[in-house]
């Protein structure tokens, strides 16, 4: 692939000011801190207020990443906000986000692909850049999972959590997209599901909450997570001890060294921040660049790997050099 020079201008998040840690569900689960951060890295997770909805923390992190990159809202040619959560089934969220925004001269859009979400719109989003039929879009990752989770199962209530972060991506610039891999096998689809919704109703109220087969999904994980990210590199002809900083989605520490460890890199080149949200579905990965960004882990020149898995089951992985606009 010839490298395609995509800019990612702005960068924010979107964090709900409740925090419930493993002591928290403790109190009501059989369960333990100590059982809870040796099984997954998980010490707590942000919860969104009842009376607000995913709008709520996607119209933040848009506002933060608008902002820091400089791009008027009616430069705004495509709002993609993935999730599994959407405030309604219509309109879109994305609708919603846009208008909030300012983006009055916007496209909008939902996706969801679970915790793939955010590498698919980012890579919908390059594929619109591309083709010139838009100059700027703004990506938005996020979920709130504590809507679909049975708090009453302790094999889902202690690993999730709500968040958004968010993209903004233009054409040119200093950045490129050098590579990205993207799929799903919707064979192994009940490993994490929920089994029912609009056009499948149920009357057991925990059809429709999340139901996964942890083992199944960890199998999977590691290993499509690694291959992805292989092939995206091997497109982007990039030898793995060239990346800067992998960040991949934040389900399991387990997961995330395992796949490390298939890498051959060290942990310091791999963003974690799974202890303090918890997996975000969506938000998990724009939420955990958006902090390595501020932090200073990321430079302009550094590559970046993206990588990920979700619900369908499906995965993804995008390279990038990054440019030096935020």
């Amino acid at each position: 692939m010839t490298p395609f020079p995509v800019t990612v201008r702005g960068l924010g998040l979107g964090l709900p000011a409740g925090v419930v840690t493993n002591d928290d569900l403790a109190k009501t689960l059989d369960t333990n801190d100590e059982w809870i951060s040796a099984r997954t890295g998980i010490r707590s997770r942000r919860v969104l207020e009842d009376d607000k909805a995913l709008s709520h923390i996607a119209i933040l992190a848009g506002k933060e990443a608008l902002e820091e990159s400089g791009v008027d809202p009616n430069d705004i040619h495509l709002t993609i906000v993935a999730t599994v959560t959407p405030d309604t089934f219509m309109p879109a969220t994305a609708c919603r986000v846009a208008a909030a925004l300012g983006c009055h001269q916007s496209g909008a859009l939902d996706l969801n692909i679970a915790c793939s979400g955010f590498l698919y719109a980012f890579i919908t989003a390059c594929a619109q850049i591309k083709s010139g039929l838009a100059q700027n879009v703004l990506v938005i990752g996020g979920d709130t999972l504590s809507r679909i989770t049975n708090w009453e199962d302790r094999r889902t209530a202690v690993l999730f959590g709500d968040g958004a972060g968010a993209a903004v991506l233009s054409a040119g610039g200093p950045g490129e997209l050098l590579g990205y891999d993207y799929g799903a096998k919707g064979h192994l689809s009940e490993a994490l599901q929920i089994t029912a919704g609009p056009s499948r109703p149920s009357d057991n109220p925990t059809d429709y909450k999340t139901q996964m087969d942890g083992r199944a999904v960890f199998r999977f994980a590691t290993a499509a997570m690694v291959d992805s990210s292989r092939r995206s590199l091997a497109m982007a002809q990039l030898p793995l001890d060239k990346v800067d900083l992998v960040v991949p989605h934040q389900a399991n520490l387990r997961i995330i060294e395992s796949a490390a460890k298939k890498w051959g890199l060290p942990m310091e080149k791999v963003c974690v921040n799974l202890d303090k949200y918890g997996n975000v579905s969506a938000g998990s990965i724009p939420i955990a660049l958006a902090e390595a960004k501020k932090e200073g882990r990321i430079k302009p020149g550094h590559h970046i790997l993206l990588a990920g898995f979700g619900g369908g089951l499906s995965w993804g992985s995008v390279v990038l050099k990054w440019g030096n606009l935020c």
